[in-house]
């Protein structure tokens, strides 16, 4: 994942044939789905075996050896371990003790070094990647798979590397302060370099669907998965159902929800954005905490926000300009695209925002309506687009905006929901648990268009209901239903609007304002 590509850094041991290059601090991706990280481990059909001619010095592991160790998984739902100020908000991850070497001194590296990641306590590799040819195509955030020349210094040339390093800013009459020194040239056993060859941005990052649709043999991919789709949607809908208790109506809006994307942006307006507002969630029970740990199984990246004061006023939502290093700091909605974010406001608590946290609250709200974050340099802001699938559990109606609103009517509540959970993700083989996140990758991923005639067929049902009902029948209603009766379209494979999916969409905006107005009438104020 690029985080600041735009910002270009000296390479302190530059390859002179290669001319000028743009430096991209990257990520690993935040794959929170354990499965989908060993179906992309499974999918590699070869070794890459270290140069003969090369005999270190003394014995370093390998990076893949390091990957085989046991992993470390954070799934609590507790937020009262030491560091885990978010509860439940740590995501599933894969993490790895680090080498011996990262806990020496370095002259250019702390033993806390900051990877400038964007999700507090995340861990994970990081590197610096040297690219040479079409640097302007990098935007920020954009998912990139490179090949290249992988650089890793051992721990013994790290004095040597000083010294060419000091040489070579003598030369050049650096007068960088050594801050920026220290954060742009980390040591390459920390912050691995790779000077890229080849590279190409994905169109999505689930391993079980081939990265590009376009060729011939990839098209029979989607043709044979089409054979099988309705009946993976059918079990979808069933797993979600039970997911939110019993309420097959939600379990829709989430499938609507998950499937939802930016396809098109009209000036300001981002069109395809579907952020969902699950109202009525059970604060006992850690309700919304049981839930991401269902989802998170379902998409390749995602990640939990706990909404307390404590995270509102103390985390940095919004990447910012730090002119003492030179670089930009990454804040947690720098995230990629598709991510789903689930934002817990059950937790929320009475207390005060400071100053940052309405910040933090206006930068939520950006994102959900504008799918937008304005990064912070200082004496200016700048926009950068986004496309972020938000989710928001609520008990009331949530305090942030949304493009729908479910009040969740759950049919039961277990007394273990740990437990309950536990069952649900055991029951779902793992063969249907694929088809579920190829399902959500592919209707994703299809086109889309609606017919002349039935473009007329919608405008004119659209004036007879706003002359039955002009009161509660406005233009904000008639874009939810197309939305909804695009997304209704897709996830039934379909790629232009009929006559049947317009009527359903309609059927679910029905059934869906009628519970939040009777749920308005039993409660005695607006929801």
């Amino acid at each position: 994942e690029v985080m600041s590509p735009k910002e270009l850094q000296k390479d302190l041991n530059p390859l002179p044939w290669f001319g000028s290059q743009l430096t991209a601090l990257t990520i690993r991706l935040l794959l929170h789905s354990l499965n989908l990280l060993h179906a992309y481990a499974s999918s590699s059909q070869t070794r890459v075996c270290p140069s003969t001619s090369y005999a270190p010095s003394r014995h370093k592991r390998s990076y893949e050896d390091m990957e085989r160790q046991p992993s470390k998984q954070k799934v609590p739902c507790s937020g009262d371990a030491d560091g885990d100020s978010l509860g439940c908000g740590e995501p599933k991850r894969l993490e790895t003790e680090g080498p011996a070497g990262q806990q020496l001194m370095s002259p250019n590296c702390s033993p806390s070094f900051d990877l400038n990641f964007p999700l507090p306590g995340e861990r994970g590799p990081a590197c610096l990647v040297k690219v040479y040819e079409n640097r302007d195509s990098l935007k920020v955030n954009d998912v990139v798979e490179v090949y290249g020349v992988l650089s890793v210094d051992s721990m013994s040339s790290v004095t040597e590397e000083r010294d060419s390093t000091s040489l070579f800013l003598d030369a050049m009459d650096c007068a960088d302060p050594v801050e920026e020194q220290r954060v742009h040239s980390p040591p390459a056993y920390l912050v691995p370099r790779i000077h890229v060859l080849l590279m190409h941005k994905l169109q999505h990052i689930n391993p079980l669907i081939p990265i590009s649709l376009q060729e011939e043999e990839k098209k029979l991919f989607v043709s044979s998965f089409m054979l099988e789709l309705s009946s993976v949607r059918a079990e979808l809908l069933g797993f979600l159902t039970h997911a939110l208790l019993g309420d097959s109506l939600a379990a829709e809006y989430l499938i609507l929800h998950l499937i939802s994307t930016v396809y098109a942006r009209r000036d300001v307006l981002p069109l395809g954005k579907f952020s969902l507002n699950l109202s009525g969630c059970p604060r006992s029970s850690q309700f919304p905490c049981h839930l991401y740990r269902i989802l998170q199984q379902l998409v390749p990246s995602s990640y939990n926000l706990q909404m307390t004061i404590q995270n509102m006023n103390t985390l940095g939502f919004v990447p910012h300009k730090d002119y003492t290093s030179n670089r930009l700091v990454s804040g947690v909605l720098q995230l990629a695209n598709n991510t789903l974010l689930l934002i817990d406001e059950t937790v929320l608590e009475q207390g005060q925002l400071d100053t940052a946290g309405v910040h933090n609250v206006t930068a939520l709200g950006n994102v959900i309506t504008w799918q937008k974050v304005d990064y912070d340099f200082s004496y200016h802001r700048m926009e950068f687009p986004c496309n972020i699938n938000v989710l928001v559990a609520s008990e009331g109606r949530s305090l942030l905006p949304s493009d729908c609103q479910v009040h969740l009517q759950s049919e039961m509540l277990p007394p273990n929901m740990e437990e309950y959970v536990g069952n649900l993700l055991t029951a779902v083989v793992p063969s249907l648990l694929n088809k579920f996140r190829v399902y959500l990758t592919l209707v994703r991923l299809l086109d889309y268009s609606i017919s002349d005639e039935v473009t007329k067929a919608v405008e004119e049902d659209f004036v007879e209901m706003r002359k039955s009902d002009p009161q509660s029948i406005t233009a904000d209603d008639l874009h939810r239903m197309l939305v909804v009766a695009r997304l209704l379209s897709l996830s039934a494979g379909q790629t232009t609007l009929s006559r049947e999916r317009w009527l359903r969409a309609k059927q679910l905006e029905y059934l869906r304002k009628a519970r939040l107005q009777q749920q308005q009438y039993v409660n005695g104020h607006e929801l």
